[in-house]
């Protein structure tokens, strides 16, 4: 069976940060990531879709945590399709016409800044998560073929929005795609019935890495506030439900993350930490 990591998709978002999991001394900068990483053994570097990641932060964040640790790089919100406002990208590229000279600035500098994780064998994936429209088609593929061009060399994880990627006469084609570029399919956990929800499938398309992400289930999905998307606690029955589906997929992967995006107070670290311990426990199946 390959490692497991479990994680959370932030580690520096405000509501965690006023919940009071972080002790007393440890709200600084260094503080957050120094105890993040001795309670959890991967993190997702949300932020890396909302603004370019610097490449200082990727060495700080390498001295702040021990070897081993992993951060899942969340690409660029300009490199997936979605909208981007020209206040999210650096300031000298402001006032540059949209087109491929800027995305190709932008590639440059997105590859520069995880370059520092990348060599020290501490970046786990860099996520592509596509936009709900990025439907199944020639276009779309061709889009994922660039994007694996544009990042040889880079542990790719793919996550799909449009539910036809997994639909029941589509999920071998998307899954044989993937593994022909050498990408790992990103698995959800999300509110079932609602008109973009997502089947809880964990394809495993490339041996190296597995990834799954818990959304919550929030009926709000899709719409409403950033809290109301994601305001949802996961009881331990729904967790443990789990637990066969990610264990399966382990033993076909050498590295499996699971992380958690219900990101509204403490919810998803300690949402976290209860699977770690599920996953930890005996498999009496085996």
């Amino acid at each position: 069976m390959g490692e497991v990591r479990v994680g959370a998709c932030s580690w520096t978002d405000r509501q965690l940060v006023a919940s009071g999991w972080y002790p007393r001394g440890r709200r600084d900068a260094e503080g957050r990531l120094r105890h993040y990483a001795s309670r959890l053994p991967v993190v997702e570097v949300d932020a890396g879709y909302y603004a370019l990641p610097s490449r200082r932060n990727s060495e700080l964040w390498l001295e702040r945590t021990p070897e081993g640790f992993r951060f899942d790089v969340k690409a660029f919100s300009l490199l997936t399709g979605h909208p981007t406002r020209a206040g999210s990208l650096p300031a000298d590229l402001r006032g540059v016409e949209r087109g491929p000279a800027l995305l190709d600035e932008v590639w440059r500098r997105f590859a520069y800044a995880v370059e520092p994780l990348r060599e020290a064998g501490r970046l786990g994936a860099v996520l592509f998560q596509f936009p709900p429209w990025f439907a199944p088609g020639t276009g779309a593929e061709e889009t994922l073929e660039a994007c694996a061009r544009r990042t040889a060399g880079w542990p790719l994880a793919v996550e799909f929005r449009h539910p036809g990627w997994w639909a029941a006469d589509r999920a071998d084609a998307t899954a044989a795609l993937l593994a022909g570029l050498g990408a790992s399919a990103v698995g959800v956990d999300m509110a079932p019935g609602l008109p973009g929800s997502l089947p809880p499938v964990v394809p495993v398309t490339h041996r190296p890495l597995a990834v799954v992400r818990f959304h919550g289930r929030s009926p709000a999905w899709g719409r409403g506030s950033k809290e109301d998307r994601f305001r949802y606690g996961y009881d331990v029955a729904e967790l443990a439900a789990w637990v066969p589906r990610l264990r399966r997929a382990a033993r076909y992967a050498d590295e499996l993350h699971v992380l958690f995006n219900n990101c509204c107070g403490d919810a998803a670290v300690r949402a976290a930490e209860t699977m770690r311990g599920l996953l930890s426990a005996p498999d009496r199946c085996r």
